[in-house]
């Protein structure tokens, strides 16, 4: 047995991850040289945020535990700033006073906070001693909820408009920081006027750092949108749809984001796509412009000709003829990013445009190229610059006669009538005009039929193993004749979440879980979200990133890779195989609460800020689950909104981030949605995962749901248990079973009665267990898996040794003894449950104190991560004292943890009682 060692520098982690923030920041406005601050004077510092970084949002991308968050207040204070002591005492007593609201369980988190009501006179002393003031607002996000056009959300709160006015009346120099996960309103902002806005999204656990870096000028901001920021809401061409339901219509077809604005309305835009600021200034110029068969190649030189070092970053758009299709008149067609320039030096960069990039999908024949991807006859116009606004006109290339790129066949087309805009020419430039959509003319079950694969013959067992697959003295085809009809069952069931076969509280087990697997060598694979690090359900400390949009905003896929390619060696340390994302989903609208896990309105920037990461985890030996397969742009009843989306705005839009991830960035894992696209629930869409994405992208990985999704077939209702309908499309894995040896889902019977082949489920197993015999997975069931030395991560006391958390059986009613548990401040007690009756439980914890009656005692519960509560303890007398809470225990395997905020109780029991099992 050979095995390798790597080290994971904590200090590099923290750093590359605060460079990362850095690059992130987005500065919309600097006047009146309000930044960089000056060395040595005193700041104001306004907003109960600054103490309550937010680091990510909430759920599954957001969920990481961490020993520190460095929070705006620290990163100022680390880096030499001084500030003002009163303002920091009265906020302190105030937060202290008015403690932060958790919300009380999955999807209920508020997504703001109830600020400090700002006194007048409180503000004018502070401003007798500071000239520059800084206010901090800041926005969550997450699953299950979206965004809302109401104060406290999408608009500031009276709050915080209170707190901002005072602030602007005061104080010379006012620079606003906007922690959030996504766009927020602009206009009550803008006409509050402060000198500097600043985009400083939600950045991992070094936030603080990475944004006090900026505000210092140790580094100039360089970050740039990846989103158009309209003048409202109803801007957007999807407003008039988003939020449905029942059924969204995609009629704004591919015309979203800076596609729409800029080829229709031009005036409705605050802040361009690719727009941002920096402290210094730049100068682009083309050197030259060279044609070949399939792409051009840019050469481009940046010049510092300002007074200080920065970055830019090189942007290149495309505007195609309008020809039959029509066409937007700008898309991102390629950026670079440069290094570190100082003052006066130059870089020359080289961007090559590829021709697919620049391609058109006629998806109703209208060119005489139905479904395919073509360059229409014409004059090619591109253009250079560092915002799709700004960007000039340097070269045009003329196309004779239409070039098809790649052909394709119809697939995952709408099966319901409705119109899409198009540009039509008018005297002030385009306008929209609606014309149908093309319908499907496929026969879905005519197309499975005909990629039925050859079974292979029943051998039983041979004694071939998987790792012998991998040596390659046996084909996969051999070791997959050995598998019965109950271990091809088995092998497509994850098991989860916190299956006790892999690291505990993590998402799923895969692969290997039931013993007959086991027995065959199939290892099992451990998924664990997610796109901004590690969930660990069982209190386990991890490395908290930057959000999804935050790391595409910096533009920068080197830094991205060098990144992750540290997450990769974290996630050998923890036995995790496959982190579950990136997250690719299309910002088509402001208001989605999950915008924060995704990158942009942009595809092409999409997939291969995906890629960049992809690279990083591929250097370290594990890899990331690209999601949501596809078209999750809504949080809004997202399990049933059925999307109606055109199968150009598919192939252009919403599927070709993943395009690129696949044949850029080698994914080998995918993810599909919860909901349904044309009607059929993704868990089970064939066009989806084998036509397009296997036939036509040529993926050879495996795929699997999200977890407990629905599944239908094609004018059927959902049928969760359904497993069939999701094998014979080749998605492999249903994510997750409570366990993977035994499941009431109809796999068995299919078989039986013929619906499903066993040459469907063995084609699922192969794609299954050609994944998992290159991951740690199976040098761990090998011996040889890479060793993981951590240095320079300081210790933490309250970090949970996910080996020593106990797992008790609950049969309806249990009561667990907690007498003899630590309680010291900080510190967390993790404890898993095995659910026999999944449903609604009362949960009982008793807890007595012997200190005052004025004592101030909270314990917070989360269950799988999630806060369900928050319980205060007085002093007792040394009495029990007992608080009652309804939660919900829906996986077999949960892990529940006790927060002890403050010392000085003593924990007497946890009682759980079965009282409905509906959930």
């Amino acid at each position: 047995m050979i095995q390798t060692t790597k080290t994971l520098d904590w200090d590099k982690y923290l750093k590359t991850a605060a460079q990362v923030v850095s690059e992130g920041i987005v500065m919309l406005k600097n006047e009146h040289q309000a930044l960089p601050l000056k060395p040595h004077e005193e700041i104001a510092l306004f907003g109960r945020i600054q103490f309550h970084y937010y680091k990510s949002g909430t759920g599954s991308g957001g969920m990481v535990n961490v020993s520190k968050v460095t929070n705006i207040v620290d990163g100022l204070q680390e880096s030499g700033i001084k500030l003002n002591q009163e303002l920091l005492d009265v906020y302190h007593k105030w937060d202290n006073e008015n403690p932060f609201d958790l919300g009380d369980g999955w999807g209920k988190e508020p997504w703001s906070q109830k600020e400090m009501p700002l006194e007048d006179s409180l503000a004018a002393r502070a401003a007798k001693r500071c000239q520059t003031a800084i206010a901090v607002i800041g926005r969550t996000a997450g699953e299950e909820q979206d965004n809302s056009l109401t104060e406290g959300s999408f608009l500031l709160s009276s709050d915080e408009k209170q707190m901002l006015t005072t602030v602007r009346r005061h104080f010379s120099k006012m620079i606003v920081l906007l922690n959030v996960g996504n766009i927020i309103d602009m206009n009550e902002l803008l006409e509050i006027a402060p000198d500097a806005i600043l985009y400083v999204w939600q950045g991992g656990m070094t936030g603080g750092t990475g944004t006090a870096d900026v505000l210092t000028g140790k580094i100039s901001p360089c970050g740039k949108l990846t989103d158009t920021i309209a003048k409202h809401v109803e801007d957007y061409p999807s407003a008039p749809y988003f939020g449905n339901p029942v059924r969204n219509f995609y009629s704004e077809d591919i015309y979203v984001g800076y596609r729409y604005f800029e080829t229709f309305a031009p005036d409705k835009v605050l802040y361009p796509f690719g727009f941002g600021l920096s402290y210094t200034t730049f100068q682009i110029k083309t050197n030259d412009i060279t044609e070949l068969s399939d792409k051009w190649d840019f050469i481009i030189t940046v010049t510092n000709t300002g007074s200080c070092s920065g970055k830019e970053v090189v942007q290149i758009y495309c505007e195609a003829p309008q020809g039959k299709l029509g066409k937007p008149v700008r898309v991102l067609c390629g950026y670079e990013k440069t290094n570190t320039l100082s003052p006066g030096e130059s870089q020359t960069v080289t961007i090559s445009v590829s021709k697919t990039q620049t391609a058109s999908y006629d998806d109703s024949g209208i060119s005489g190229h139905a479904h395919c991807f073509i360059l229409e006859e014409g004059d090619y116009h591109f253009y250079v610059g560092t915002d799709v606004r700004h960007a000039v006109k340097t070269y045009t290339c003329t196309q004779n006669g239409t070039l098809v790129i790649s052909s394709h066949q119809q697939a995952l087309a709408p099966v319901e009538a409705f119109e899409r805009i198009k540009p039509v020419l008018s005297t002030d430039g385009y306008e929209p005009q609606m014309e149908p959509v093309p319908l499907s003319e496929v026969d879905e079950t005519k197309r499975r039929l005909e990629n039925l694969p050859k079974e292979i013959p029943f051998t039983g067992d041979r004694g071939i193993r998987l790792c012998d697959v991998r040596k390659g003295t046996h084909t996969m085809e051999e070791f997959i004749a050995q598998m019965t009809d109950y271990d091809l069952a088995c092998v497509i069931r994850g098991e989860g979440m916190n299956s006790p076969r892999v690291t505990a509280g993590t998402a799923s087990a895969f692969g290997g879980v039931s013993q007959e697997l086991e027995a065959l060598g199939v290892p099992c694979g451990c998924c664990d979200d997610g796109p901004s690090g590690m969930r660990l359900d069982c209190g386990t400390k991890a490395f908290s990133l930057p959000n999804g949009t935050m790391m595409a905003c910096t533009f920068n896929r080197t830094l991205l890779t060098e990144l992750f390619a540290l997450t990769g060696l974290e996630m050998i340390a923890n036995k995790v195989d496959c982190l579950l994302g990136p997250g690719m989903n299309i910002h088509r609208h402001p208001l989605n609460g999950r915008n924060f896990e995704y990158f942009s309105e942009d595809p092409y920037l999409t997939g291969t800020i995906a890629s960049a990461q992809l690279h990083g985890l591929h250097q370290s030996g594990v890899t990331g689950t690209i999601k949501h397969f596809c078209g999750n742009n809504q949080e809004t009843n997202r399990h049933d909104t059925n999307g109606v989306i055109s199968e150009r705005a598919l192939r252009e839009i919403y599927l070709k981030g993943f395009e690129i991830a696949v044949k850029e960035g080698h994914a080998d894992s995918v993810m599909t949605t919860y909901g349904p696209i044309n009607g059929v629930w993704t868990a089970g869409s064939f066009d989806l995962t084998t036509q397009i994405l296997r036939n036509d992208w040529g993926f050879t990985g495996f795929t699997m749901t999200d977890w407990w999704a629905n599944i239908n077939r094609r004018g059927q209702a959902v049928d969760k248990s359904d497993f069939a309908a999701m094998a014979i499309t080749q998605n492999d894995v249903y994510m997750v079973c409570a366990i993977g040896a035994e499941n009431d889902d109809n796999i068995l019977a299919s078989l039986e009665n013929g619906t499903l082949q066993r040459s469907e489920l063995q084609r699922n197993a192969a794609n299954i267990c050609r994944f998992l015999m290159n991951t740690q997975a199976m040098a761990r069931l090998e011996g040889t898996e890479t060793k993981i030395d951590i240095i320079n991560r300081p210790a933490d006391e309250s970090d949970v040794d996910e080996s020593s958390v106990k797992f008790y059986e609950l049969d309806g009613n249990l009561t667990i003894n907690l007498e003899d548990i630590c309680t010291d401040k900080g510190t967390n007690h993790s404890f898993g449950l095995d659910i026999k009756t999944m449903g609604k439980y009362r949960m009982t914890l008793t807890a007595s104190s012997t200190q005052s009656e004025v004592a101030q005692i909270p314990v917070t519960l989360f269950s799988l991560g999630t806060a369900y509560g928050t319980f205060t303890w007085n002093g007792t007398n040394g009495l029990p004292v007992s608080f009652e809470a309804d939660i919900p225990l829906f996986s077999k395997y949960t892990n529940l943890r006790l927060f002890f905020a403050q010392g000085g109780l003593k924990m007497h029991s946890i009682t759980f009682e079965l009282i409905s099992t509906e959930l």
